[in-house]
């Protein structure tokens, strides 16, 4: 059957279970939403306010389902809007497949109203990028940029595609995914060397990231750490592989992370390090990271080996075939007497609460959990309010925490909080954000006020940009440059405007009763929270420095 370029485009979404897109229509893209009007009973589009929240929309509903994310943007500042988005996804490893519209071919290099070169523009921060000036070259194309995004180490793929071939016709065949890449194998002689390291160690510490989400690896952790008899730590990308409440938990790792897991890994004469990067936010002083012990690293991207820190071991393969390679070959040691000393770590916390304070970022994120349940999905921006929910969640679920990690994207929170919402609509979803990250984004209340998204918007307002504003207090003499905005937001009234619902509180008693109207709302809501300015978040260990450098109070 003949078929235009982007009838196309929508019948091979299809044969990858596509039902729902994200994206911001424009001139280029006006043949691709002439077909989405077309499908429309097959595929839902969700419309933003700005192509970057569909690009963190469609990052957010994978995190939440485990299905491809998919973003249409149309050129010039169209395509370039999308590039923070994409860049969140590729430091998260997030399968993600950009469709972009561009002006006609031969209008490509002249300067055309809105013409961009899109895929030089996201080169570094893609795994492939695709530009389709044939329409010949089209089915291929959304077929490999799938096989891509989900091959080995996950991340982000774009197509570019000229706006006379999403017109031209050509006689379609109906095709089928493409099967994924294999990923690399260990050697059997690797592992049993790791085993060996593993059956000699007296302390050690399992340091886990992101990689054992991407390959859904939970179980095969948690089997693991039963096996071998071990405490771990977490990093920001990997909160909830193991349950809150396991004693093996230690918490989060690195600069905000938590007394026990930093003390355990600097005393630790074992690290086994699965699917992380060892970012300088974990390991701040690479030479005095874990100086007493040998360290493997278990990674299915061999680029990261030796990048940040020089191991004694590493093993390139999936996470999951990894524990399930070496449990056979693990002897059973009794290792309590360790995971005792270092479950005591666990009863020192750092001081991190203003006493003069009405109401406390604890007690926000504690009073939230106990009125949701364990189905509930928590979404962050970055900053502060970030690391209090990283510290304080009862985490028990990896889909159910959702931040960006590596880039630190202010502004992410509320397009993934829309994504996860539209992924997930019988679950709740909860958006924490700061009041410096809420401003770059509030314009996608718009989009859940329109789809009737019952999302519950928790604004730590602190009324300056907290964790800039901390760093300042810390190291910069109290030079409050640029970090004390003076904004005079009325969030329930802005919120009223959208047409959300808006509550303000200031003690805990407040935001209890404004936390439990936003739990009956049908649509979407914005709990503004009064937040001491001098609120910390604790422990802190300062760039560069190593646990004797560890603020705790």
């Amino acid at each position: 059957m003949k078929l235009t370029g982007s009838q196309i485009v929508m019948e091979v979404l299809l044969e990858h279970g596509v039902d729902t897109v994200f994206g911001y229509p424009g001139g280029t893209a006006l043949n691709n939403y002439d077909a989405l009007y077309e499908y429309s009973d097959r595929i839902k589009h969700v419309l933003t306010a700005h192509e970057q929240g569909a690009a963190h929309a469609a990052d957010g509903y994978y995190r939440a389902t485990g299905k491809t994310g998919v973003v249409f943007a149309t050129s010039g500042p169209g395509a370039t809007n999308l590039v923070t988005g994409i860049a969140t996804a590729f430091m998260d490893s997030i399968p993600m497949v950009a469709i972009t519209a561009n002006v006609p071919d031969p209008l490509i290099g002249r300067d055309a109203f809105q013409e961009i070169y899109i895929t030089g523009v996201t080169l570094p921060i893609t795994k492939h990028s695709f530009f389709i000036n044939d329409i010949e070259d089209l089915p291929g194309a959304v077929r490999k940029a799938f096989r891509i995004a989900n091959s080995g180490r996950k991340g982000p793929v774009l197509i570019d595609i000229t706006k006379d071939v999403t017109a031209a016709e050509m006689e379609y065949k109906p095709g089928k995914p493409l099967p994924l890449d294999k990923y690399p194998k260990a050697r059997k002689k690797e592992i049993e060397e790791v085993a060996k390291m593993i059956n000699k160690a007296e302390r050690p510490v399992v340091y886990y990231g992101g990689g054992v989400v991407a390959s859904r690896a939970e179980k095969e952790l948690n089997a693991f750490l039963d096996l071998i008899d071990a405490p771990s730590a977490y990093t920001l990308m990997a909160a909830g592989c193991v349950g809150n409440e396991d004693h093996r938990n230690l918490g989060l790792i690195g600069m905000h992370g938590s007394i026990a897991a930093n003390r355990a890994i600097d005393r630790a004469d074992l690290i086994i390090a699965l699917g992380t990067r060892f970012s300088d936010r974990v390991a701040l002083n690479p030479d005095k990271w874990a100086h007493r012990a040998k360290k493997v690293q278990v990674d299915i991207d061999r680029s990261e080996v030796d990048k940040n820190v020089i191991v004694d071991k590493a093993v390139v393969t999936d996470i999951k075939e990894f524990i399930n390679t070496i449990t056979p070959m693990i002897k059973k040691k009794d290792r309590s007497e360790w995971v005792a000393q270092a479950t005591e770590w666990k009863k020192k916390r750092g001081d991190a609460q203003c006493q003069e304070a009405q109401l406390h970022p604890k007690e926000i994120v504690d009073i939230a959990c106990d009125k949701t349940d364990n189905e509930t999905i928590y979404v962050t921006d970055v900053g502060q309010h970030q690391m209090w929910a990283a510290q304080y969640l009862k985490h028990c679920n990896t889909q159910h925490f959702i931040t960006s990690g590596g880039l630190g994207t202010m502004g992410y929170g509320y397009g993934a909080a829309i994504g996860a919402q539209i992924g997930c609509p019988d679950k709740r979803v909860v958006h924490f954000t700061g009041d410096g990250s809420f401003h770059m984004n509030m314009n996608e209340a718009c989009t859940a006020v329109s789809e009737n998204l019952p999302i519950i918007t928790v604004i730590f307002d602190n009324k300056v940009l907290g964790m800039v504003y901390q760093w300042q207090t810390a190291f910069y003499g109290r030079r409050f440059s640029a970090t004390t905005p003076d904004r005079k937001t009325d969030y329930v009234k802005v919120a009223e405007g959208f047409g959300a619902k808006g509550y303000a509180a200031t003690t805990p008693e407040e935001f209890e009763k404004a936390f439990d109207a936003a739990l009956k709302n049908d649509g979407p809501s914005w709990i503004a929270c009064s937040i001491a300015a001098e609120e910390r978040v604790l422990p802190m260990i300062p760039s560069g420095g190593g646990i004797e450098d560890m603020i705790i109070g």
